[in-house]
């Protein structure tokens, strides 16, 4: 049986020149980074030829870099870190953020009793700029606004330099999640000035449970994690060092095809679009998904004219790997906070899917993938 795995959104396959240098890696450098004999130094060189290595992507220096078990706990960083070190009293983000920030947000409003006012969100995925204008408007309270890049699960793109606009306008600092992003486009962080992001290595073909988060210089950082002075203080906890170098491996292979690959990742997305309108009269596309120019290219989120609460489990025997979310969640039955936001009534009873791309995935698997939809529909 042939097999499509499409849930590239929910994590990738590691990359075989990354499976190599983490392997050299363990066989030749097993010293701690925080030794100071020869082999903890080895370890340390390591560490920071990579951190060095990262930045230079973004157009920021080594120092701006924090290394993390992944996205979320570089979200709670970052989060936590703007209430307890940097003043600010009122959060603004959306309710289709992933829930490493809403409930990074709820957790901080309960504990802090920070205000926290949710921006709207149009019917499209897209966060309503004029509101979020009113917003930052509205209060002199030292504010962060917190939006991801690309939504995992619709796909639909922050515009960034609009955001930082009204931002700066207001003195409000600013915070995106993008991991959904990072290894996929490019992001200058001089030229798109964000103060705060955060990244997942799993996400461009690298190893699970190590990711980074930026600060711009300039921020302090008062660390989550207590017991140790890693990485300048601001986390505790021995680094993951061959998680790290194949992080910098993964996110340097990535970039050196980001141009070539988008479009070939679009132009499967395009072919795809056509074959769903072709076999499923009236199925549409949730978000902006279906829009090339305005969401990833990595994903397209289905909605289906009709209800089957069976497809994914179908599929799944099928050996075609897709999500009816975010993938995150994917075992849960709670349903998609993000399509709950954006869809109507009739709308939430249909059966949604994500299909997600990455750069190795085949115009056969979804040839296969729509040849088994045929007969399951």
């Amino acid at each position: 049986m042939m097999k499509a795995y499409l849930d590239n959104a929910a994590t990738t396959p590691i990359r075989t020149e990354v499976i190599q240098v983490m392997s050299e890696s363990m066989e030749s450098v097993f010293g701690n980074p925080s030794s100071t004999h020869q082999f903890g130094r080895k370890a340390k060189a390591l560490v920071e030829t990579a951190r060095k290595n990262i930045a230079s992507h973004f157009n920021i220096t080594a120092s701006e870099i924090i290394f993390t078990a992944g996205g979320t706990e570089a979200d709670n960083l970052i989060l936590q870190n703007a209430i307890t070190n940097l003043g600010v009293k009122r959060i603004i983000t959306s309710k289709i953020e992933h829930h490493a920030v809403l409930h990074t947000v709820d957790f901080l409003k309960d504990e802090f009793k920070i205000n926290v006012e949710f921006v709207g969100v149009l019917s499209d995925g897209s966060i309503d700029l004029k509101d979020l204008k009113e917003r930052l408007d509205s209060s002199e309270e030292k504010t962060l606004v917190s939006l991801m890049y690309v939504n995992n699960e619709i796909g639909n793109m922050l515009p960034l330099k609009e955001v930082i606009s009204l931002c700066d306008a207001s003195n409000a600092l600013f915070h995106s999640d993008t991991v959904q992003a990072i290894g996929h486009y490019a992001l200058d962080l001089q030229e798109t000035p964000i103060d705060f992001i955060a990244a997942s290595a799993h996400k461009f073909n690298g190893p699970k449970g190590v990711g980074f988060a930026y600060f711009k210089k300039g921020f302090g950082i008062k660390p989550m994690l207590h017991g140790g002075d890693q990485e300048k203080g601001a986390r505790s906890s021995t680094e993951n060092v061959h998680a790290i170098v194949g992080m910098e491996k993964a996110l340097s292979l990535s970039y050196e095809s980001s141009k070539e690959d988008e479009i070939y990742m679009n132009t499967l997305k395009r072919y795809f679009i056509s074959a769903f309108r072709e076999l499923v009269p009236g199925v549409s596309f949730n978000g902006l998904s279906s829009d090339l120019t305005k969401s990833s290219c990595t994903i397209l989120n289905v909605l289906f004219p009709f209800s089957n609460d069976m497809l994914l489990f179908s599929l799944d025997l099928q050996g075609i790997a897709v999500s009816g979310g975010s993938a995150c969640q994917s075992g849960s039955s709670n349903g998609s906070h993000v399509l709950a936001e954006i869809q109507y009534e009739e709308q939430e009873m249909h059966t949604s899917i994500r299909f997600s791309f990455s750069k190795h995935t085949t115009k056969e698997e979804l040839d296969y993938t729509i040849e088994k939809l045929k007969e399951l529909l």
